[in-house]
């Protein structure tokens, strides 16, 4: 077998002003994507302003003093091209994706959006109403309802535990000044980066940032303060069940908390234990509960690398009446693999896979603009391509002190969803 170490293909640049431009130059390719990464996300809010950063996604697209809402829509739809945002708690980030020569006339576009949004009040007033239905359909959803109160009882003291959208209440008290305010603290030159990927190289991509990047908004003298808070682990099982109207099946989802981004070997690691448990069908607990003792209608797993602290999760679709059992199982399972130590080939297995997923997942200049901002937010653009050698040098030692140390039977949280009777 042939080990191939990749490097960073990309470049990293800090521009005069501060702005960290990362640049991808993929001559095969005619499309370019420009996606702006800011350090503003729900873990940057004030508790008074909660859901402010996703509301401001809205709101930055109502357009400036020069472009009027909707015509940075229409000028990137007329080229073929698409744009759209996204908040989470550690980021808010705005992409376009468009043909390479016509990036010249939509970047400075979208830099006039992201950066001089006007936050007109009658848009304001208009699009609450968007947010607080968008807050509606959340709590007509089991799953986010599930995630959000398995979120407050892993993260009660953290960022992490608030919904991302805030609350209708909250939002209703917030006023066009305020965002204002939120949106020229946290978007300025220092708490962005600009990935640029794509059919387009280095040198006139930098002068066209450089040009579209040049003015940000003055810093407001005062904001409320914002707290993120503190995450602490506990002993003993935290767990909740819930009655959902209109449930078809039972949801069991058990989470622990896991390494941050100040150990990314730990995390890889966290990966690869994700796959080895529950990715495909020869995984372990797909393999055990799905396919030989039917106890499961599906089980999945999933680690979420954050800023301040990462989630490990496992959830199972079930029959009520299986919860008990299922969740018994499954800490079973976990206390044998904190002892034992996982095959080589199973462990091959779960590598290759993930590998692989990573491979397919950096092919286009969307997912590499993606990757790149991501990693730029939480930790650095580079660290993003050392994920295959950090997967590579787990050892079946490496991956059983991970579970001794994050996948404690005796500390995790549990949510539970059940129909109503």
């Amino acid at each position: 077998m042939t080990t191939t170490t990749l490097t960073f293909p990309g470049t990293v640049h800090q521009l005069e002003n501060g702005l960290t431009v990362v640049h991808q130059h993929m001559p095969a390719t005619p499309v370019v994507v420009a996606d702006v990464w800011v350090d503003a996300g729900a873990a940057q809010e004030p508790l008074e302003w909660l859901g402010m950063a996703h509301f401001l996604e809205h709101m930055v697209f109502k357009g400036t003093e020069r472009l009027l809402p909707g015509m940075f829509d229409h000028t990137i739809e007329t080229q073929g091209g698409f744009s759209n945002a996204a908040t989470s708690h550690d980021y808010a980030h705005f992409y376009m994706a468009v043909a390479a020569d016509a990036l010249p006339t939509t970047l400075p576009h979208l830099a006039d959006l992201v950066l001089h949004a006007a936050i007109p009040a009658d848009e304001f007033v208009r699009e609450r109403q968007v947010v607080l239905e968008e807050i509606r359909q959340a709590h007509d959803d089991p799953d986010w309802v599930g995630f959000q109160a398995l979120s407050e009882q892993v993260f009660p003291d953290h960022a992490y535990g608030r919904p991302v959208l805030g609350t209708a209440e909250i939002l209703a008290q917030r006023s066009p000044e305020e965002m204002r305010s939120f949106h020229q603290r946290h978007y300025q030159p220092d708490n962005m980066t600009v990935v640029i990927a794509g059919g387009t190289p280095l040198e006139p991509t930098l002068d066209m940032v450089r040009h579209a990047f040049r003015a940000f908004p003055t810093p407001p003298t005062t904001t409320p303060a914002v707290v993120p808070g503190k995450v602490d682990s506990w002993w003993g099982v935290r767990r909740q069940v819930l009655r959902i109207p209109r449930l078809e099946h039972a949801r069991l989802t058990m989470a622990w908390l896991g390494p941050g981004i100040d150990d990314l070997d730990a995390a890889c690691g966290m990966d690869i234990l994700s796959a080895l448990l529950a990715e495909g069908r020869s995984a372990r607990l797909v393999r055990e509960l799905r396919e030989e003792r039917q106890w499961v209608l599906d089980i999945s797993s999933s680690f979420s690398l954050q800023r301040d602290c990462s989630l490990f999760t496992l959830q199972a679709w079930l029959a009520p009446d299986a919860v008990d059992a299922v969740e018994a199982l499954i800490c079973e399972r976990l206390s044998t693999l904190a002892v034992q130590t996982v095959p080589t080939a199973e462990l091959e297995r779960a590598k290759r896979l993930l590998t692989n997923d990573f491979a397919f997942s950096t092919e286009t200049p969307g997912q590499l603009a993606g990757l790149y901002g991501y990693y730029s937010v939480v930790a650095n653009a580079a660290d993003s391509y050392s994920y295959p050698d950090r997967i590579r040098a787990h050892t079946p030692a490496s991956i059983t002190s991970l579970v001794q140390t994050y996948l404690s039977t005796n500390a995790y949280a549990s949510t539970v969803l059940l129909p109503t009777t």
